[in-house]
């Protein structure tokens, strides 16, 4: 089996990171975080990556990289990472098993750590 991976990419996502690594200078990835803020609590954070942090969790597909920090990695685990044009706006989205509500505006979250129990289930089974 495969490393465990806090995070899965759908192929737009993955084709949206491959996009920002050709056009932005020295870019590696993607680096995907929390912080606190907004009408929920809690925003996702989205920001090119130059320099690897080997702390960050690593996730690859297909060419694309994706890190995530590990503040944010409990909150963020077994979110699916996707991308969406719509007529409105464009963006990454987060299908979040963790996300308990959002604001209205769809720019923030409220979020709960995950499931310690089944995160080492989940590590152990990936191992």
């Amino acid at each position: 089996m495969g490393r465990f991976q806090v995070i899965t990419i759908t192929d737009a996502a993955a084709d949206r990171v491959r996009q920002i690594m050709k056009t932005r200078e020295n870019a590696k990835g993607i680096r995907l975080g929390i912080k606190k803020g907004g009408c929920a609590g809690m925003e996702y954070t989205v920001d090119v990556v130059t320099d690897p942090d080997p702390k960050d969790d690593h996730v690859e597909r297909d060419g694309a990289h994706v890190y995530v920090a590990p503040e944010a990695a409990l909150f963020l685990f077994g979110t699916e990472m996707d991308f969406e044009v719509t007529r409105i706006r464009s963006g990454f989205t987060f299908h979040n098993p963790n996300q308990s509500s959002a604001c209205g505006c769809g720019e923030s979250v409220e979020l709960q750590p995950a499931d310690l129990k089944a995160l080492a289930e989940a590590r152990a089974t990936a191992g």
